[in-house]
């Protein structure tokens, strides 16, 4: 597999420096690529400032501070080395597994000031378009550590459709958070408990139980009209024009981990072991 972590950092940089009038375009220059084939609506920048990218309406003398940290730390580089240490641990531990013969890892600079990112720890990523990862974070000393892993994260998402079908017209409840579960047990298994995301992690006992008891409850809805509503939770179903469901923010991560932690116990399989198993038989183990 060849992976190609895109220098957006230096593109970044260089449209950071341009006058505010020419930003907007050269940041559809910049994402365009990425969204070639995939259907989409509305404009590429409106979209990026909804998902809590940096703004190119408007100058912040912090956004260039940010980007000469990334460097510094060499997070492409990072990266870069954290997705090549999973495809080998995927490779080693189910032989015969595919995945894209390409990959190119687009990184996004995150706007601190920004809610939805903030809901996130300021930091998320996007694995489900063929051929491309999508990060994006605000480099706090919180977050600059974990996009690589993150990465890994997406990158799993990425595999395991490449060995497991997806339609978005039947896909799962259960598919859906048993994905979520897999990929953060994935992360887990390669860099420890500290390296998952902080997505649904501040649940208390009882808002788990609650939503463990809710979202179980509906593992067979289908289709992705459906199912990130019993992901995400609540705020971020109303954000995307949803139906609540009577759940806390990214509720579906937990959950997921939760079941799919109950199947690595009960079958002896690592999470990279059973990247290529449906989520049916991932449940029924569960």
């Amino acid at each position: 597999m060849e992976i190609d972590v895109i220098d957006t950092f230096a593109e970044l940089s260089a449209l950071m420096r341009r006058p505010l009038s020419e930003r907007p375009a050269a940041l559809r220059d910049l994402l365009a690529p990425m969204y070639a084939h995939v259907p989409m609506q509305g404009d590429i920048v409106e979209l990026h400032h909804f998902g809590g990218g940096c703004r190119v309406d408007r100058d912040d003398d912090r956004y260039l501070r940010a980007l000469e940290r990334l460097v510094a730390a060499d997070v492409r580089g990072q990266i870069a080395h954290a997705l090549d240490q999973a495809w080998q641990h995927l490779s080693a531990s189910v032989p015969g597994i595919t995945g894209p013969e390409s990959l190119r890892v687009l990184f996004m600079l995150g706007d601190p000031g920004d809610p939805h990112l903030a809901s996130t720890g300021g930091y998320y990523g996007m694995g489900g378009m063929p051929g491309w990862l999508y990060l994006i974070g605000w480099p706090s000393d919180e977050v600059i550590g974990k996009l690589a892993y993150c990465a890994v994260h997406e990158f799993h998402h990425q595999v395991r459709y490449h060995n497991v079908a997806w339609n978005p017209m039947t896909v799962t409840v259960g598919e859906h958070v048993v994905t979520e579960g897999l990929a953060e047990a994935f992360v887990e298994e390669l860099y420890g408990a500290e390296a998952r995301g902080p997505w649904g992690r501040s649940l208390s006992a009882d808002a788990f139980a609650g939503a463990l008891a809710r979202i179980t409850a509906d593992l067979g809805v289908t289709g992705m009209q459906n199912t990130p509503a019993y992901v995400l939770g609540d705020d971020a179903a109303i954000r995307f024009g949803q139906q609540p469901k009577g759940l806390p923010p990214f509720a579906g991560y937990p959950v997921g981990l939760h079941l799919v932690e109950k199947h690595l116990r009960a079958t002896g399989l690592t999470a990279a072991a059973s990247t290529i198993l449906p989520a049916a038989e991932i449940l029924r183990s569960a």
